[in-house]
């Protein structure tokens, strides 16, 4: 059974910086994409980042490209996401999701619950002063 549980969120000041891990199991974490995805209150899920199962492969939606880094190790069966420069416009419930699809070489976050079919339940980040 594939399950998933994100840590980490929390409250921040603009500006600052959080770290979010998603530990994995149930399934093999170097064949299989994950991938980050929000949710603020009264706008769509939007897609974050996501990591191909080699690591070879990292994409991410452009409002976060340079202040957001995903990464992973396979050994522990975690995925991370560095959050950094955070703005209020970052502050919603975030998940981490495994496309069971995916190609160890591959990963998207252009589509989110019609690929990703395995979710955590969430963790908060708000980001206020």
């Amino acid at each position: 059974q594939w399950q998933l549980v994100e840590a980490g969120g929390g409250m921040v000041q603009p500006g600052g910086s959080l770290r979010l891990s998603c530990a994995v199991s149930g399934f093999r974490l170097d064949q299989y994409a994950v991938g980050w995805f929000r949710q603020a209150p009264g706008n769509e899920q939007e897609g974050v980042s996501c990591i191909s199962g080699d690591g070879s492969i990292t994409n991410s939606v452009r409002s976060v490209k340079g202040r957001f880094i995903i990464s992973k190790d396979n050994v522990k069966n975690r995925v991370y996401l560095q959050m950094n420069s955070l703005k209020p416009e970052d502050t919603g419930v975030y998940y981490c999701a495994a496309d069971p699809y995916s190609s160890p070489d591959f990963c998207t976050v252009a589509v989110g619950k019609g690929r990703y079919d395995y979710w955590g339940q969430g963790t908060q980040v708000a980001v206020s002063s």
